[in-house]
């Protein structure tokens, strides 16, 4: 008698394993392309300000080619997803990285001849803010079509915790980048990008051979996707997105213009104390998106207490006194910002229907491009006029995104708290 309800619940767990467990590969192998991509992404971020001044260019035309990438981005992030909703997303990602390895081939001559004999000031700007606006366009692709391949693979009850591999990845990505290419550019600028032209390579080859090209279960031919920007459905993940890259981009750009005048530093110092400002966010993103990967709970509490956290990381660096301070404040803002992006990602997902969830995670990657190039205007608008003010703005918008999880719990579908 009491067997019959264990053998129920035994065979309902395991008909949901059998239709819902990803493949290990598959997530894997994205998990590698995320954490490849990104090191490619921030080694050359690493290398623009020795390599603008060697060329000669002014510091605008390093932040033109940020800027550019992000538009570039902005454009094409939803398209491509709209794209890997048709044609599956190990099509669109190998179509993405082997173009990215292209234009970091390219990229990579150019520099090694540059450096050798510098080319004209025009000709240098063309070469770089090109390439790498190329670069955001063509790796808009990447972050939507691995979202969406987690979304097809992976039950709603779990996305959460599999889009934290993947957000895991991208941290590792962003402090071990720019640290190997550190060690690199001691010797040679231009090896950097050879290597960093090696990375979407390593990825395409994996992609090819070990990702499955899974399909949306539901849908043979997928009916006309209605997300939109004024789509109800992504209203909270859009303005989470939103959030989160504007309070990213902010408060890197004015982290080291904050540590030299509130600190009283030197310009050398105050690199340093940034650079180990925003370590402390990537190992604070390590460990909280690591921990999303053990606990199921469902992404509105996730968003929550990541956008409580970072508030109170951001708003408190206000107040710093001292470098340690600052550490502190920056790292609780990283475990705080390490649980937004995996909850909001996962929200996207379990919103939309199996057709259209690369154009979901698409439109939200879109939102990104558009935070990368209002987050640093008015990160260093508002410096001028206070530097405390940004750090404000940025715990003031998290707060907000905080009650907005808040008052989603409500609507939350399929999920218990």
């Amino acid at each position: 008698m009491s067997g019959t309800p264990s053998h129920s619940a035994a065979t309902q767990v395991a008909d949901e394993a059998m239709s819902f467990v990803p493949a290990p590969i598959g997530l894997n192998a994205v998990a590698f392309v995320a954490l490849a991509g990104t090191m490619a992404m921030m080694a050359f971020v690493a290398v623009i300000g020795p390599l603008t001044r060697l060329l000669g260019l002014s510091e605008w035309h390093a932040g033109l080619s940020i800027t550019a990438a992000g538009a570039l981005w902005m454009l094409s992030a939803r398209r491509w997803g709209e794209y890997s909703d048709r044609v599956g997303r190990r099509r669109v990602l190998m179509i993405a990285l082997a173009c990215f390895t292209i234009i970091c081939a390219l990229l990579a001559v150019f520099v090694d001849r540059a450096l050798e004999n510098p080319p004209s000031v025009i000709v240098s700007v063309t070469v770089i803010v090109g390439a790498r606006a190329l670069i955001g366009l063509v790796y808009a692709a990447v972050p939507p079509s691995a979202a969406a391949h987690i979304a097809d693979q992976v039950a709603p009850d779990r996305r959460t915790s599999a889009m934290a591999r993947l957000g895991a990845a991208n941290a590792i990505g962003m402090v071990v980048g720019p640290m190997i290419a550190g060690w690199i550019a001691i010797y040679d600028l231009s090896v950097v990008l050879y290597v960093a032209t090696l990375l979407p390579l390593v990825s395409l080859l994996l992609v090819g051979w070990r990702l499955p090209d899974a399909r949306r279960p539901a849908s043979r031919t997928p009916a006309k996707t209605a997300v939109g920007w004024w789509d109800g459905r992504l209203r909270l993940p859009i303005y989470a997105t939103f959030v989160t890259v504007i309070s990213v981009t902010v408060t890197q750009v004015t982290i080291g213009f904050f540590a030299i005048d509130r600190l009283a530093l030197s310009a050398a110092d105050g690199a340093r104390v940034a650079g180990f400002a925003l370590t402390a966010v990537g190992g604070g993103l390590i460990v909280s998106q690591w921990s999303m990967t053990r606990l199921t709970w469902p992404p509105w509490r996730w968003l929550l207490l990541g956008a409580l956290l970072a508030s109170i990381g951001f708003a408190a660096v206000s107040l710093i006194v001292a470098q340690w301070q600052l550490f502190a404040a920056y790292a609780i803002a990283g475990v705080g910002m390490g649980l937004i992006r995996p909850a909001l990602q996962a929200m996207a997902a379990n919103a939309v229907e199996a057709h259209e969830q690369g154009a979901a995670a698409g439109l939200v990657a879109s939102i990104q491009g558009i935070g990368m190039v209002v987050g640093p205007l008015a990160g260093t608008v508002l410096y001028r006029w206070s530097p405390s003010a940004p750090y404000l703005l940025v715990g003031v918008l998290l707060l907000g995104l905080a009650i907005a999880a808040w008052r989603h719990r409500v609507s939350s579908v399929g999920e218990t708290s």
